[in-house]
């Protein structure tokens, strides 16, 4: 990153997060940021926590206390409505398993997004339409998610996540139920995101991914950050 990059305001902020079920801590005093134009890989054991924080940044879950700002919005501060509002705005969602709509085409699963923010039906497809070009699936637009491999699901889940131009996106395992071949093609589209200028953070179990993606990697263990680390750009 540049100096200019290092001034501006994180894209994340999380201080002092406590999450608690019962008596069991799944996040026990984190503190981290990302910063804009990073790739942030969150790495450790079934278990430690990494999901329970994609989930808090995304705004799905909340805090027993801590804070987390995204984008300079304190997500404790708002009530659900605001939450999804903020969340369909300004965050983008790439899942292990896609979360396509089957029963819709590949435009229309990235189309949709649009039009639910208020986007008119033919400036979505549009939209949709330059994002699978970007994404190098466009020729696949007219098919149904069960006729597309692996690595085309991800990248039409891909488009539709970038659909609002959010500030960041956020994978969960996103190569997690893909072949290796599919693997390959979601890292690259990932590595083509981030050069982009997209921040993303990924959770992730596969060292493989977070070498190839990731410009930074957090570990976690038992709820705690407990070893941060540069990683060099993947070629």
């Amino acid at each position: 990153m540049n100096a200019d990059t290092i001034a501006q305001e994180p894209v994340v902020r999380v201080d002092g997060l406590l999450k608690t079920y019962g008596d069991a801590a799944a996040l026990n005093g984190v503190s981290l940021q990302i910063r804009p134009g990073e790739s942030v890989a969150v790495m450790g054991p079934s278990g430690c926590g990494k999901s329970t924080l994609l989930n808090m940044v995304a705004g799905l879950d909340r805090p027993t206390s801590g804070s987390i700002v995204v984008q300079g919005e304190d997500l404790g501060a708002m009530n659900e409505t605001k939450l999804a509002l903020f969340r369909r705005r300004h965050i983008g969602m790439i899942f292990q398993f896609f979360n396509l709509i089957d029963d819709l085409p590949a435009l229309d699963n990235v189309a949709l997004v649009a039009q639910l923010a208020g986007t008119s039906a033919r400036q979505a497809r549009k939209d949709a339409h330059e994002l699978l070009e970007k994404l190098g699936v466009a020729h696949r637009a007219d098919n149904y998610p069960a006729t597309l491999s692996g690595g085309e699901r991800q990248r039409v889940a891909a488009a539709r996540a970038l659909m609002n131009r959010p500030a960041l996106l956020l994978a969960d395992e996103p190569t997690g139920a893909l072949d290796s071949r599919s693997g390959e093609q979601v890292m690259s589209l990932l590595n083509d995101l981030n050069r982009l200028g997209h921040t993303l953070l990924i959770v992730t179990h596969e060292p493989r991914l977070a070498a190839r993606c990731a410009t930074r990697l957090i570990e976690f263990a038992d709820g705690r950050v407990v070893r941060e680390s540069t990683l060099e750009p993947a070629p």
